[in-house]
């Protein structure tokens, strides 16, 4: 019986044996000569391509950027203090790429896809490549629907549209994240999925804004890409890339996206010391020459498709950190330079606690006043002209006690405008919401109020409007154009409204 068995188990053996048909596998391995910085020098890959994804032992990945006829440099995306010279290295032959996905949304992931919120594995059915060319000129539409910020004093005077790429700038602690995420905060519910990529941020900063998006319901149509202060520079430099392949995504669909970039300054440096460890030429500040190339090309990936391409948008909001209120330094001029257009926050502003500190005169919208609400747009060209005048005639007053009666008027006009633009931070309002207030100061309804009460005249106004006109509201909402017989019957609704808001006695004016 054993002798049975054991001639049975060598039949099998042989059967396997002569039904198996071995297969080659083709494998490129290098040697690291040198290792440390976030860089590798390896010899030894002469096939690999540029952009090309290389493995470390212990599953570190790295990506090869630099291409010397016997040495590869490459970028390292996770810890490298494991490695050292002598090690091998494989090729993979995989382009880098980043996961794509609506099962994305609402996680917190570095740009390789790895999980960062102690959530489950995300189920990943499709990867593309980081570095991807931007829509043709043929493939384009033009910008003709708004973003919705929810701030009145971007959606009035400087209005963003869907497709725009729009630069937020100022110095440290001026509120432009709180900017960008009332922006995310006010796409609740209106089918645009966002994207905000952390780049070279501390853990607790970014730890803040995820509550934050969490808190006002805003995280269940966002992805939060991070790649932080920690992390080497490879990994900061490739996030924005991989954020934007998992932005395009929806835009392809055919959806609306937005994707903030926070901020392209810190992405700039991570670049620049890269290019430094690999011993390029520096330039400029130390920055390498092709320092505009890695902005333009991807910020020029945000567009508006024609509808038979998709019809979907990718806005851009991308944010960088001035030094000293100079706005023509190295970095900001570039970007100014690719964008349509900069929100410029004033740190004298924000001492003054006229929040958002946004400065109207050094911001612009180049896409205009064609991706505006039509409610907004019928107030917006009075209200900036007011406020203009009002800037200038202060400043003038300052060096004289006497003004005549009409520039007098300019001025308290202006001083409730700018009181009407202060807003707090994560409460975004409706179009129709702030089309009321902002026709109410320029049709001079709050010129008898004095300026500490004009806040509390605010709410009044807003209530009364949601209260007894709901379908107005709801076709400005709609961005239908009022005619002017509705624009004076919201006018009679806020005289009503502000009727029991007498002066108070010895209120300034």
């Amino acid at each position: 019986m054993l002798t049975a068995m054991l001639d049975d188990t060598m039949n099998t053996i042989r059967t396997v044996i002569r039904d198996t048909r071995p297969t080659l596998k083709r494998q490129e391995t290098g040697t690291v000569l040198q290792v440390g910085g976030g860089i590798a020098r390896v010899s030894g890959l002469a096939s690999v391509a540029s952009e090309e994804l290389v493995r470390f032992p212990d599953g570190v990945l790295g990506v090869a950027i630099n291409l010397e006829p016997d040495v590869v440099g490459i970028m390292l995306l996770g810890d490298s203090d494991r490695l050292n010279a002598g090690i091998r290295v494989t090729a993979t032959g995989r382009e880098t790429d980043a996961p794509v996905g609506d099962s994305l949304l609402g996680r917190v992931i570095d740009a390789t896809g790895r999980v960062l919120d102690g959530g489950k594995p995300i189920d990943i059915h499709e990867r593309r490549p980081i570095e991807r060319p931007a829509p043709e000129i043929i493939e384009r539409s033009p910008v003709t629907t708004p973003l919705e910020t929810g701030i009145k004093a971007i959606d009035a005077l400087i209005p963003v549209g869907r497709g725009q790429r729009e630069l937020i700038l100022g110095d440290r602690q001026t509120g432009k994240t709180s900017v960008a995420i009332d922006t995310i905060i006010n796409q609740r519910g209106k089918g645009v999925a966002c994207v905000y990529c952390a780049v070279g941020q501390r853990a607790t900063s970014v730890a803040k804004v995820v509550e934050t998006l969490r808190q006002h319901r805003a995280l269940e149509h966002t992805l939060v890409v991070v790649a932080s202060d920690d992390d080497p520079p490879g990994l900061r430099y490739i996030t924005p890339y991989a954020a934007t392949t998992m932005a395009e995504y929806f835009m392809e669909q055919g959806r609306d996206a937005l994707i903030v970039y926070d901020d392209l300054t810190r992405h700039a440096r991570a670049y620049r010391e890269l290019s430094l460890l690999l011993r390029r030429p520096p330039g400029r500040e130390a920055y390498p020459g092709d320092i505009f190339f890695i902005h333009s090309r991807l910020l020029e990936r945000s567009t508006h498709l024609r509808p038979e391409f998709g019809g979907g948008s990718l806005t851009a909001l991308p944010i960088v950190e001035t030094q000293a209120q100079d706005i023509s330094a190295y970095i900001p001029t570039n970007l100014i330079s690719i964008t349509d257009g900069q929100l410029y926050l004033s740190p004298t502003l924000f001492q003054k606690g006229l929040l958002p500190a946004i400065h109207v005169g050094k911001s612009v919208s180049r896409v205009g006043g064609k991706t505006q609400h039509p409610s907004l747009r019928a107030v917006a060209s009075d209200l900036r002209l007011a406020y203009s005048q009002f800037e200038e005639l202060e400043t003038f007053a300052r060096f004289s006690t006497r003004l005549d009666k009409e520039t007098r008027a300019t001025i308290e006009r202006g001083r409730r405008v700018r009181e009407v633009l202060k807003q707090t931070e994560h409460h975004p309002l409706r179009a129709s919401e702030q089309a009321g207030i902002l026709s109410a100061v320029n049709a001079g309804l709050l010129d008898d109020l004095p300026v500490d009460r004009v806040a509390e005249a605010e709410q009044c106004v807003q209530q009364a409007l949601v209260a007894k006109l709901p379908e107005l509201c709801d076709r400005m909402d709609r961005g239908e154009k009022l005619h002017k017989e509705q624009w004076e019957k919201i006018h009679g609704v806020i005289r009503q409204a502000l009727a029991g808001m007498q002066p108070r006695e010895g209120s300034p004016g």
